[in-house]
């Protein structure tokens, strides 16, 4: 299943609140529908949500430039359309890094170029931040394979959410790997988080594991200590929607819960992100916001009512993972062991 695609003008996304059940895509024309797609996660995972804002910036700039603006005023209201991109959702960084990227190439050029060529150079931008995606999650792919398959014996994986290809515009990240893993030989069997209250793992990591035919079994998040204890699982890996300056990550909720049972049992927890997923500008994770959501996708499932419609929930869509339960981030660009402070700055200097 391909997460999106850009064709004739018209940013095409798959709707995952609609899956399994349902293989739909919606057709963007306009800024506003990727917007409220983000929003209602149709589209979902920071990979992918980053890339279908580099198109919703792409709609914007074309439609704005139909009306014939002067370079100012196509910047002003590119500026707007980029807020209101980037205020769909408020955790995952790569959304932000999107959008700027975006509008810093459209101030550059339109120092000489005109509105409309303008548009015609971040529709170009956009098409490489989507093959780029793809290709980082190769790389992270072979990182992380040749991290966890170094005994070359099969292994038993839990993962939680979904980091897969529907998160990204390639194979995935967390996924990604697992997927290389199997590719080699070394998957014995993925032990996936239903990941409640929105199903991601259920719905969606357990789709594409089945079919790639990569063994699988589902669990309700309860059940992840007794796993460990039982199952003999090698390693847990996650993806990322925001990692600060010292390695804190935030994931989806329960993430960290999961993080903190690998350690009492002795798991090796890694996460896999891209660098785009970094937020440098963030000390650590007390300061990385938690988006909170509809209270009904807790009271609700597949919309019936499974408690008192009036009761008080507390729904954050994510939890933030202390840097020292991570044994490693896998990113594009090899892996950081033992994330801190430190680490990532030495990383990315190197890097840089």
């Amino acid at each position: 299943m391909k997460t999106l695609a850009w064709k004739n003008h018209t940013l095409q996304l798959l709707d995952q609140t609609r899956l399994p059940g349902e293989k739909r895509y919606l057709c963007c024309t306009r800024w506003q529908e990727v917007r409220d797609a983000i929003r209602v996660l149709a589209v979902r995972g920071a990979p992918a949500i980053g890339v279908a804002a580099a198109y919703g910036m792409v709609l914007a700039a074309r439609d704005i430039a139909s009306a014939g603006p002067d370079k100012r005023q196509f910047e002003v209201q590119l500026e707007e359309a980029g807020r209101g991109l980037d205020g769909a959702r408020p955790t995952a960084v790569n959304l932000h890094w999107a959008v700027q990227k975006q509008m810093n190439l459209a101030r550059k050029t339109l120092s000489s170029h005109t509105v409309a060529e303008t548009a015609d150079v971040l529709e170009q931008s956009a098409c490489a931040t989507e093959q780029d995606d793809a290709e980082m999650d190769r790389h992270m792919g072979q990182f992380g394979a040749a991290e966890l398959g170094r005994s070359r014996h099969p292994l038993t994986i839990l993962t939680h959410c979904n980091a897969g290809a529907l998160a990204t515009a390639g194979i995935g990240t967390a996924l990604g790997v697992i997927r290389t893993l199997h590719e080699e030989g070394l998957i014995h069997r993925v032990y996936a988080d239903e990941t409640r209250p929105l199903l991601q793992g259920a719905r969606l990591t357990v789709t594409e594991l089945m079919e790639d035919q990569i063994p699988v079994t589902l669990i309700t998040d309860n059940m992840a200590a007794w796993v460990m204890k039982t199952k003999g699982i090698n390693a847990v890996i996650v993806g990322a929607d925001r990692i600060a300056a010292n390695g804190d990550t935030a994931n989806k909720i329960g993430t960290y819960g999961v993080a903190v049972l690998a350690r009492a049992h002795g798991i090796p927890f890694y996460v896999a992100a891209p660098a785009s997923t970094f937020d440098l500008t963030l000390s650590d994770g007390t300061a990385i916001p938690i988006e909170e959501r509809n209270h009904d996708e807790v009271r609700r499932l597949s919309g019936i009512l499974t408690t008192r419609p009036d009761v008080d929930v507390f729904n954050p869509a994510f939890d933030v993972t202390p840097h020292d339960y991570i044994t490693g981030i896998i990113t594009e660009r090899g892996i950081i062991h033992h994330p801190d402070a430190a680490s990532l700055t030495a990383f990315f200097r190197k890097e840089g």
